[in-house]
């Protein structure tokens, strides 16, 4: 049986083993990060399709040269760091390194990882560079920022209310009557709604981020469901003519998350409210194109430009303008990762009498789905 090394070895004097390198870059092609694997002559074997796309060098101008000249790194300060890792000539009792930032000739930024397998004698057998584009990072971080801002934002606003209005029926209960006492207290109880729901959002972006969205599915009458989500719209104070209902067609049986869908349906319906106009319709029909069902959220507003199509489901999205209307900018990406989450799909076009429809399809589930 051939060993790794026998695995590695060099059909000529400068090139891999073909058949090496066919059963190598097959299956590393296929992974997000970008992966050189070198040799124990420091010879690249494998340049995967994600190390093209970060690095811009071919695999065909890696394999077979010197990992050091394929990929010149350096640190923030200028360093060679291959000469500072001296990787085939340093401790043979190292096994990896952790991620770091580092530098292309280019000055783009990548964050590296490596890895030795080495033989019973200590000496490196194959050396494995991982490398992520920085820039996914430094977005990851935009996020962050934007996410902790915005949560100072939005917390500060009722909590100063909260602690306003408590401070003060403490100070001077006796000060008010009834009906003031009533309406304080009335303000410090929808402010704490307003927490509670922020920190729903933040709990279901963070489950989405992590894909740990619990689903509980059971049969679930996507009309009735609608038309509660509308009736207490209209419980809430909205005006009933605001809205319009149809159901077309008769739905397969459709096993889903009940509270989820009363979330996503809530937030659509919110969400053309605060920011279209006009009538509110809302329609539930079967999917046309395969076995499901279609919901359908319009309204007679502005609209949304089509080039921004694909970025209103992005965490803190905001319309032209940047208007905020009130709200996280989190409500949107909750609804496709609800949406998501079900099977099903969900995008924004223009609606037939203007304004924006969001609609989204659901496959029908199965009961041996169902959790």
């Amino acid at each position: 049986m051939p060993s790794d090394r026998d695995d590695a070895r060099d059909d000529g004097p400068d090139s891999p083993s073909s058949a090496a390198l066919a059963a190598a870059a097959l299956p590393a092609d296929d992974l997000p990060d970008g992966l050189l694997v070198a040799g124990p002559d420091g010879k690249v074997l494998v340049f995967n399709a994600a190390a093209v796309r970060v690095t811009g060098i071919t695999a065909d101008a890696a394999i077979g040269r010197d990992f050091r000249d394929v990929l010149p790194l350096h640190d923030a300060e200028g360093r060679d760091w291959w000469k500072c890792l001296a990787p085939y000539e340093g401790l043979s009792t190292r096994t990896r390194h952790p991620e770091r930032a580092l530098f292309l000739p280019d000055d783009n930024e990548v964050l590296v990882t490596a890895s030795y397998r080495r033989d019973a004698d200590g000496a490196v057998e194959r050396f494995t560079i991982c490398l992520r584009d920085a820039l996914y990072r430094a977005r990851q971080e935009r996020d962050r920022a934007d996410l902790v801002s915005t949560v100072a934002h939005e917390l500060r606003s009722p909590l100063t209310s909260v602690k306003g209005f408590t401070a003060t029926l403490l100070a001077k209960w006796h000060r008010f009557n009834d009906d003031q006492k009533r309406v304080m207290l009335e303000t410090v109880n929808a402010d704490a709604d307003r927490v509670t729901r922020l920190i729903t959002e933040l709990l279901d972006v963070s489950r989405i981020e992590a894909g740990r969205l619990e689903m509980h599915r059971q049969v679930v009458d996507l009309a009735g469901e609608a038309r509660k989500v509308i009736a207490g719209r209209v419980a809430a104070g909205d005006a009933e003519d605001r809205f319009r209902f149809h159901a077309n067609g008769e739905l397969p049986e459709m096993w889903l998350d009940p509270d989820k869908i009363d979330q996503i349906l809530g937030n659509l319906v919110e969400n053309a409210v605060r920011h279209g106009a006009g009538t509110v319709t809302v329609v539930v029909e079967p999917d046309a194109h395969k076995e499901g069902a279609a919901v359908s959220v319009r309204d007679e507003g502005e609209g949304i430009p089509p080039e921004a199509a694909d970025r209103v489901f992005r965490q803190f999205w905001r319309g032209p303008g940047g208007n905020r209307r009130g709200g996280t900018g989190l409500g949107l990406y909750i609804v496709k990762g609800l949406v998501e989450a079900h099977g099903g799909a969900i995008a924004v076009r223009s609606a037939p009498g203007g304004g924006a429809e969001f609609r989204f399809t659901l496959p029908a589930g199965a009961p041996d789905h169902a959790s």
